[in-house]
C-alpha cells in the first residue's frame, strides 16, 4: 500500500477544509494509506514570490522534514505542488548539503487528479453531478504540473456530468498569488474576463483545481451581482460533496 503524504495547502485549511476532507476520500478510495503531518504549514511560496527566501527555506525544510517517511506527496493544488516540485531546487540551491533529499521531494510531489489517474491509477468515481460544468486551467497546475487532461478524465466518470469548454481556459484569472494585490485593476480584468467566457458557456458550475482561483472567480462572480453559479473544486465534485 502506497504511504501517501497529503499536503492540505493553507488555503484550504483555512478558508474551504472539505476540499481537504474530498481529496482524503479520494486518496483512500484508490487504496492508498494517507498521512496528514498535523504540523503542516505553509510551502513557502508567498515569501518566494515576494523575494524573502529566507521565510520561504525556513518553511520549505519543515516541508521537506514532515513527509520524509512518505512514498508521495499529494497537493490538491497544482499552485503548492508546483512550487515543491519546480521552485525547491532553485530554493536549495546554495544549499548542496540539503539539495539530494529536496530533489528526492520534488520527485514525489504531485496535484491532486495526476496522482490519482497516472500514479494510483484510480478512475472509479462513484460520484454524480446533475448538470453542467466549464473547467478553468489554474496558471501553475497547467504549466508547471502538466496538468490539462488528468481533471477532465475523471470529471468525464462522474455520472450525469456534461462538460462544456469555455473560451480562454488557460488564461489567467487575474489572481496570481501576490499578483493580484499588486496589480488590482489588471486582476480585476482578468477576473472579469473569465467570468464573461466561464457564464458564456451556461455552465452550472465553474470547476477548477487551485483554492486561489476559487476564491478569486467566485468572489468576482459575486461582486458582480451573480449568486447562481458553484465554483467547485475538482476534489469536491469527484468526492461527491458538491452541495
Amino acid at each position: 500500500m502506497m504511504r501517501v503524504g497529503l499536503f492540505v495547502t493553507c488555503l484550504v485549511d483555512l478558508m474551504r477544509p472539505s476540499i481537504g476532507f474530498a481529496a482524503l476520500r479520494l486518496l483512500e478510495a484508490a487504496g492508498c494509506e494517507v498521512v496528514v503531518p498535523p504540523t503542516q504549514t505553509c510551502c513557502g511560496q508567498p515569501g518566494y514570490n515576494s523575494g524573502d527566501r529566507a521565510s520561504a527555506l525556513a518553511l520549505a525544510r519543515k516541508v521537506v522534514a514532515e513527509f520524509d517517511g512518505c512514498d508521495y506527496v499529494v497537493a490538491p493544488s497544482g499552485s503548492c505542488a508546483g512550487m515543491i516540485r519546480t521552485h525547491y531546487p532553485d530554493l536549495f540551491s546554495a544549499q548542496p548539503a540539503e539539495l539530494a533529499r529536496v530533489k528526492r521531494m520534488c520527485d514525489k510531489t504531485y496535484e491532486l487528479t495526476d496522482f490519482l489517474l497516472n500514479i494510483a491509477k484510480f478512475d472509479r468515481i462513484s460520484a454524480s453531478f446533475n448538470g453542467t460544468v466549464t473547467y478553468h486551467d489554474s496558471c501553475s497546475g497547467l504549466r508547471e504540473m502538466g496538468v490539462k487532461a488528468q481533471p477532465r478524465t475523471l470529471l468525464a466518470k462522474v455520472a450525469g456530468l456534461k462538460l462544456k469548454e469555455m473560451s480562454e481556459a488557460e488564461t489567467c484569472c487575474g489572481f496570481g498569488g501576490t499578483f493580484s494585490v499588486k496589480f488590482g485593476e489588471i486582476s480585476t480584468r482578468l477576473a472579469d474576463n473569465k467570468c464573461e467566457h466561464a457564464l458564456a458557456t451556461g455552465a452550472d458550475a465553474v470547476v477548477l483545481g487551485d483554492l486561489g482561483c476559487m476564491l478569486n472567480i467566485e468572489g468576482r462572480l459575486r461582486r458582480r451581482g451573480d449568486l447562481k453559479t458553484k465554483v467547485l473544486h475538482v476534489a469536491e465534485v469527484l468526492a461527491g460533496q458538491t452541495d
